[in-house]
């Protein structure tokens, strides 16, 4: 199988054909995701919540990244794997940045992602000069989810889409191979897939997009603490692990199971 690079997202942009990104955090799950076919795997540091159970992501550190990009990179035999950079990770000098950038790599990230605009652009640049791919991430930035006041829409006036567009122009200046786009109007999110030659991921973002991202605990009703209004339940695998894990429970209670079947002699 030949493995999804960034060169894949490239050809996919200028062919039209939208672009699978999903998370993932776990060898078995990135295995499942892989064999289904998406193109891209994101270790996010969504993590700190939906694994961690962490408020936000705020709590992330390298070394929780580092040990879930290597974990999904073994299960990944196909799909791009995309390590973000979490909090404070990158925000000091361009070494730091790129000694923390380089420690995904190393882990088996394929690419490296990050939050911001205009001002990260350095260390963005800096990365891609050392042969580290770079995706960007604007609008909801969840590590700056308490500068915002919460998890809020981005680009709704004139001026912060105008803002957006802006930092999403110089990130793709810097060398960003692509781009994440949460929580924006759907026409903003068409205007950026337009404009930049980069493709543009949306996540909460409509259709117009060059691809889609999730959480795999929203699409599949895993995760029940905080439930984003754009995500969609694809399938209900949490009712059926809950109801699974009750029959588990029930079964050993009444001595039912282990059966003879599941006994040796």
């Amino acid at each position: 199988m030949k493995r999804v690079t960034k060169r894949t997202f490239e050809e996919k942009k200028q062919a039209g054909e939208k672009i699978v990104m999903i998370t993932a955090y776990d060898y078995t799950m990135a295995k499942l995701m892989d064999e289904s076919g998406v193109d891209a795997i994101l270790v996010g540091d969504s993590l700190g919540m939906v694994m961690l159970g962490y408020e936000d992501t705020v709590q992330v550190t390298m070394a929780d990244m580092i040990h879930h990009v290597s974990a999904v990179r073994r299960g990944a035999q196909r799909a791009h794997v995309v390590g973000d950079l979490p909090f404070l990770s990158y925000h000091g000098s361009i070494d730091a940045a790129l000694e923390n950038a380089g420690a995904l790599m190393r882990a088996g990230a394929g690419s490296v992602k990050l939050e911001g605009g205009e001002s990260v652009c350095p260390k963005v640049r800096a990365m891609v000069d050392a042969g580290i791919p770079v995706m960007g991430h604007l609008g909801l930035t969840p590590q700056s989810v308490n500068q915002f006041g919460g998890f809020l829409y981005q680009g709704k006036t004139e001026e912060s889409a105008a803002r957006l567009v802006e930092d999403a122009k110089a990130l793709e200046q810097a060398g960003a191979y692509a781009l994440v786009v949460e929580c924006v109007p759907k026409a903003l999110a068409g205007e950026l897939s337009k404009t930049l030659s980069i493709p543009v991921i949306g996540i909460g973002a409509g259709n117009l997009c060059d691809g889609q991202v999730l959480v795999y605990q929203d699409m599949l009703g895993m995760y029940g603490d905080f439930v984003p209004k754009f995500a969609k339940q694809f399938a209900p695998v949490g009712d059926l692990i809950r109801q699974g894990v009750a029959a588990y429970a029930d079964e050993v209670r009444r001595g039912v199971f282990p059966a003879e079947e599941h006994t040796r002699m």
